[in-house]
């Protein structure tokens, strides 16, 4: 069970409570790897592998937020928060990707580095222990204007708050390390970042933070992998070079693309009643059936009775939609024109990053929208509006946002 709320401009996921008796803050040891992560978290994971990390550990990861900015989900980062462990996991929001990992309260969590332990209610992490257990390093950079030191490592970065009456001792270049004020006290860390360490960039937060990217993925990898699509005839997948036409059977989605994560039978279309042509008697089930593909982000509508492919559904996976995270994103693009050279020059190209305003602008106005409930008394996010051209459909979130894609042959 999760519990969907808004705070503010954002909307947050909660999963509910299942704190075991005798779970305390910092009980459990996460291990620290600079520039790869912390735990079972690793920097470019996708956010469904993070999410299925949380899932196999609930005992750990007892109370988790998500949030994201629900009127732009592109405009800034899918945070997931660890309330109890006092850390985030930010994600990029176009590859959804994870591209930071900022722990906040170092005091809730202890990590292991080596055969050594720092952070946690029991071991401060000082300037001077986080000196000793990773070792010499240039001198960092000091925020005035948030009154904080940051050391840097390979991938990893530590915040250090410099009370008022000491700043005179933290300039650029000029400090002495590990940092000890006259009166024999050190600072305490206040943040510590992880990023990917191959980039050579100083990360922290604030104005550091956008610093931070996911790393590239490997070669050869289907994850973000180009879906291009031709209106009416098929879709062409980049990396491994197949063509899937309307019209394909079972078995050459098979040879192509591989084996579904799912198949299941399509309930009755419940649109159809507004086909005046249809006269076929509604029953629970129609006939017809799904490939799901969840870990390409699309699915597959075979014909009950010909066993062709007669429909393709791409999911953008945004935050915000009833199925986020059943899908990965898929990363299509349609290519509206004569030719696909001459649609890309000309801009008329519809990806997952295109608005329902900028749709529109490709393939004009269309008629009035389709309203879908998706079941409305589970569904916490409300209905979506589905508007149709020849041979396609979008599904568009209240925020303007793609949220499925239909291909069929009118």
């Amino acid at each position: 069970m999760k519990d969907y709320s808004k705070i503010g401009g954002k909307s947050t996921m909660q999963r509910t409570s299942r704190r075991l008796e005798g779970t305390a803050m910092g009980s459990t040891v996460f291990d620290l790897k600079p520039g790869v992560g912390i735990g079972p978290f690793y920097i470019g994971m996708p956010i469904c592998d993070a999410f299925g990390k949380i899932e196999q550990d609930p005992n750990v990861y007892d109370v988790v937020h998500v949030k994201y900015y629900d009127e732009d989900p592109l405009k800034l980062d899918v945070v997931i928060s660890f309330p109890d462990h006092g850390f985030h996991l930010r994600f990029d929001p176009s590859s959804q990707r994870l591209r930071l990992i900022e722990i906040y309260d170092v005091k809730r969590l202890q990590m292991r580095y080596g055969n050594s332990t720092i952070g946690g209610p029991s071991t401060l992490a000082t300037f001077v222990a986080v000196y000793a257990l990773f070792g010499p390093t240039f001198p960092g950079i000091y925020d005035k204007e948030r009154g904080v030191y940051a050391l840097f490592y390979p991938g990893l970065s530590f915040e250090f708050p410099i009370p008022d009456q000491y700043t005179d001792c933290c300039h650029d270049g000029e400090v002495a390390l590990p940092l000890e004020f006259s009166d024999g006290t050190t600072p305490v860390t206040c943040r510590v970042s992880i990023y990917d360490k191959s980039s050579d960039k100083k990360v922290g937060v604030g104005k550091l933070m956008d610093r931070a990217s996911v790393p590239p993925l490997a070669p050869g990898s289907l994850y973000m992998e180009e879906v291009h699509v031709k209106l009416g005839k098929e879709l062409y997948f980049t990396v491994g070079g197949q063509h899937m036409p309307f019209g394909a059977s079972p078995q050459d989605v098979w040879t192509e693309i591989g084996r579904p994560c799912g198949i299941h039978p399509k309930q009755v279309d419940q649109m159809v009643i507004h086909s005046a042509s249809d006269l076929r008697p509604k029953t629970t089930l129609c006939g017809d059936y799904f490939y799901n593909y969840f870990t390409r982000g699309f699915d597959i509508l075979f014909d009950g009775e010909t066993h062709k492919a007669k429909k393709f559904v791409l999911h953008t996976n945004y935050p915000g939609h009833a199925d986020f995270n059943s899908y990965i994103k898929c990363n299509f693009m349609i290519s509206v024109g004569e030719g696909e050279t001459e649609a890309n020059r000309g801009g008329n190209k519809i990806t997952p990053s295109t608005n329902w305003e900028q749709v529109k602008e490709v393939l004009g106005e269309c008629g009035p929208a389709a309203i879908q409930t998706q079941g409305s008394t589970s569904n916490p996010f409300g209905s979506t509006y589905v508007y149709g051209y020849k041979d396609v459909a979008f599904e568009v979130m209240k925020n303007g946002h793609i949220a499925t894609i239909t291909l069929f042959q009118s």
